[in-house]
C-alpha cells in the first residue's frame, strides 16, 4: 500500500463515518476507493465491513439522546437485523465470488437510487404518519429489518436509507429519533457481519485499521455537524462516486 492510498483510504473512512451516521450509503464511498487500491471485490467488502464499525459505533453514542427510550425497540429489532445479518455475511461466502462480482453493480445501481430518490421517500413518510399507528411498528416490520440486516450482511450500501424508509413509515416518531433508531441498528449489522468475517474472510488488515480511525472520527463529525451540511451536495458527491465504481467494476 502507498502512502496515497493510505490516505485515501483513511480520508475515505471519515467521510464514510460522517454520511452513515446522517443519511447512510458510506459503502458506495469506501467500496470504490478499496477497488481502486487494488483489492479484489470480496476481500473489499469484508474489509469494508469490518472497518467502517467504529464509524457506526461512534454515530450511534453521537445520537445517544435520541436514542433515550428507544431501548423496547432495540431489543426487539436488534436480534432481528443481527440474525439476518450473519445470514447476509455466510452468504458471501457460500455464493461463488464471480456471483458477487456481478451482483455488486446492481447493489449499487439500485443504492444510488435509493440516494436519489431520499428526500421524496421522506416526503412520503411524512405524509402518511397518522395518529393511530402503533409505536413499534405494524405486522410485518421484522420481516422487513430482517430483510436489511440480510442486505446489509452480504454488502451493505444504503442499508441505512432502507432502514429509515421502513422505520419512517412503521414507527410514530420524529426523523432524527429515526435516524438514532437506524444507527444503532446499523452498528450492530456491521459488527455482526465483522466477526463472521474475521473468521471466514481475507482480510486487508492496513486498510482495516485506516478505515477503523477514520470512521470513528467521521462518526463523530456526522452526529455534530452533518446535519447542517447540504444534502444536495452530499447526494450529488455520492452519486459521482457510485458510478465510478460502476465503471471500474464492468471494466475490470
Amino acid at each position: 500500500m502507498s502512502v496515497l492510498e493510505a490516505v485515501a483510504i483513511f480520508v475515505a473512512g471519515i467521510w464514510a463515518g460522517a454520511i452513515n451516521t446522517v443519511v447512510g450509503s458510506g459503502t458506495l464511498v469506501t467500496f470504490p476507493v478499496l477497488l481502486a487500491c487494488g483489492y479484489p471485490p470480496v476481500t473489499a467488502n469484508a474489509t469494508n465491513s469490518l472497518g467502517l464499525v467504529t464509524g457506526s459505533l461512534s454515530g450511534a453514542f453521537g445520537y445517544r439522546a435520541e436514542l433515550r427510550g428507544q431501548r423496547a425497540r432495540l431489543m426487539r429489532f436488534g436480534p432481528v437485523v443481527g440474525l439476518g445479518s450473519a445470514a447476509g455475511a455466510a452468504l458471501l461466502f457460500v455464493l461463488p465470488a464471480a456471483a458477487f462480482e456481478a451482483i455488486v453493480p446492481v447493489f449499487i445501481a439500485l443504492a444510488l437510487v435509493l440516494v436519489v430518490l431520499q428526500p421524496r421517500i421522506a416526503s412520503v413518510i411524512a405524509a402518511r404518519r397518522h395518529p393511530h399507528r402503533s409505536p413499534d411498528g405494524g405486522r410485518g416490520v421484522e420481516a422487513a429489518v430482517f430483510a436489511t440486516g440480510l442486505y446489509g450482511g452480504y454488502f451493505g450500501a444504503a442499508q441505512g436509507i432502507l432502514q429509515v424508509a421502513i422505520f419512517g413509515v412503521a414507527l410514530d416518531e420524529d426523523v432524527q429519533r429515526v435516524n438514532a433508531l437506524k444507527n444503532a441498528l446499523t452498528a450492530l449489522v456491521n459488527l455482526v457481519a465483522a466477526i463472521v468475517f474475521l473468521f471466514v474472510a481475507h482480510l486487508a488488515w492496513g486498510a482495516v485499521g485506516l478505515l477503523a480511525a477514520g470512521a470513528a472520527i467521521g462518526g463523530q463529525i456526522g452526529a455534530r455537524v452533518g446535519r447542517r451540511l447540504p444534502p444536495t451536495v452530499l447526494r450529488g458527491l455520492i452519486v459521482v462516486v457510485g458510478l465510478a465504481a460502476i465503471a471500474r467494476l464492468l471494466l475490470d
